[in-house]
């Protein structure tokens, strides 16, 4: 028997780790803008953005190994962590990504970016050498992007959504 709950809150903190991802990288990036280049800035926060929300999906895989979950709960949290990992890391990337659009630069000079492609790239041109021939690389790592992007958004939107509801406050009765 498979916990829909478990796994629900799993997907819900790593919504909110995609969250904090983007955001807390964004900002340090915002704010290493005062001190040093934008390539500088991104090649010393990225990193250590990559690896926070790397080392966060691996606590809340290690939190459902250890829990007393069933066999089947664990093993569709690790299959769902396998399937969002690289949507997750996207996200102080796409951070890095926005800031350097608005700042008209081209992110392509940050060693920390570039390396993440390149890593991203090992993984995905076998997939679209699979599918394609390789010229089919490039459409795969834009789709990449946009749909890292709208995974985080949505888990996101999914996750502030209740937030927002009750803020709002509750529904109006019904009068009949």
């Amino acid at each position: 028997m498979i916990s829909l709950a478990h796994v629900k809150r799993r997907l819900g903190q790593y919504a909110a780790v995609w969250v904090a991802g983007f955001l807390v990288s964004g900002a340090a990036i915002l704010a290493g803008l005062f001190f040093a280049d934008l390539m500088n800035t991104a090649d010393l926060v990225l990193p250590v953005g990559l690896a926070a929300v790397a080392l966060a999906l691996g606590g809340g895989l290690i939190a459902s190994f250890l829990s007393s979950e069933t066999l089947g709960t664990k093993l569709l949290v690790l299959l769902l962590a396998l399937v969002l990992l690289l949507p997750l890391l996207w996200a102080p990337v796409s951070a890095a990504v926005l800031i350097a659009f608005f700042a008209d630069r081209s992110i392509e000079y940050s060693e920390a970016y570039a390396a993440f492609q390149i890593g991203i790239a090992q993984v995905l041109f076998p997939i679209s050498e699979a599918i394609g021939d390789g010229d089919l690389f490039g459409w795969v790592w834009m789709a990449f992007q946009w749909v890292s992007s709208l995974v985080g958004f949505v888990s996101a939107l999914a996750n502030i959504w209740p937030m927002i509801r009750r803020l709002l406050g509750p529904e109006p009765a019904v009068e009949g």
